[in-house]
Parts: C-alpha cells; sequence; structure tokens
C-alpha cells in the first residue's frame, strides 16, 4: 500500500472516521516487516490491538446480588408510606374532633344563654309571685 494513503488512513484513524475496512488495511500494514521509520510508533499500538483481541478473560465473574438492596429499599418505602399515612390519619381525625369540640362548645354557650335569660325572665316572675303572696297572706291575718 502507498505510503501516501497509509498516511491519510493514520490521521483518518486518529480523527475516528475510518471505516472497518480502512481499520484492517492499517492493522495490515503495521504487522507487516515493511513500515515506514516515521511510523514506526504507531506498529506497537497496532500490535497491542491484535494481541489483545486474542487475550480471553477465563475467571468468573462473581456479581452482587442487587435484588438484596432493592428488597430493603422496598420494605423502608412500604414502612415510610404506611407512617405517613398513619400520620396523615391522626391530624385529620384531631382536626375532626377539635372541630366537633369547638361546635359543641358553640352550642353548650347557646343553650347557657338561653338558659339564662329564661332564669331571668322567671326570677323576675317569680318576685311578682312573691309579692303578691305576700299581699295575699297578709290580709289574711
Amino acid at each position: 500500500m502507498e505510503l501516501a494513503n497509509i498516511e491519510k488512513l493514520l490521521e483518518k484513524y486518529l480523527n475516528a472516521e475510518t471505516t472497518l475496512a480502512e481499520e484492517n488495511d492499517l492493522k495490515n500494514y503495521f504487522l507487516s516487516d515493511n513500515i515506514a521509520p516515521h511510523l514506526l510508533e504507531y506498529k506497537s499500538l497496532f500490535e497491542y490491538f491484535s494481541i489483545s483481541k486474542s487475550e480471553r478473560y477465563t475467571k468468573t465473574i462473581h456479581l452482587k446480588s442487587q435484588k438484596k438492596k432493592w428488597k430493603w429499599l422496598s420494605v423502608a418505602a412500604s414502612l415510610v408510606l404506611i407512617v405517613s399515612v398513619y400520620s396523615i390519619k391522626q391530624a385529620n381525625d384531631r382536626r375532626i374532633a377539635e372541630k366537633a369540640y369547638a361546635d359543641t362548645q358553640k352550642a353548650f354557650n347557646l343553650l347557657s344563654t338561653n338558659l339564662n335569660k329564661g332564669t331571668v325572665a322567671i326570677g323576675g316572675q317569680l318576685k311578682n309571685i312573691e309579692t303578691v303572696e305576700r299581699k295575699i297572706f297578709k290580709q289574711q291575718h
């Protein structure tokens, strides 16, 4: 392959613009023995890629299960939800009870006011009755 073409392909390769066929041409060039002296620095790069392509990792990989984390996370979320619902219900019940207490207080105050008016009115009538009663009993004696 021509040196000028290799240099263009190498520039495209370094800019990540090459196709797989062009990369294969570069690999074949740099793995051969006729490399231009000013391009020898790239030979080790392509040799590394060639060697590393054949390497295989043979050990087994033990992955930690993510299920435990999700299980505990869902339990915690459920607890937070239950506590939130319970707190909201308690606050709502307290608000309802306070409103009922206030309504009861208002009713008792109204009843007390009306009873006091009735007591005052009856008291006045009782005084009149007492006065008439004294007059009647004085006349009989």
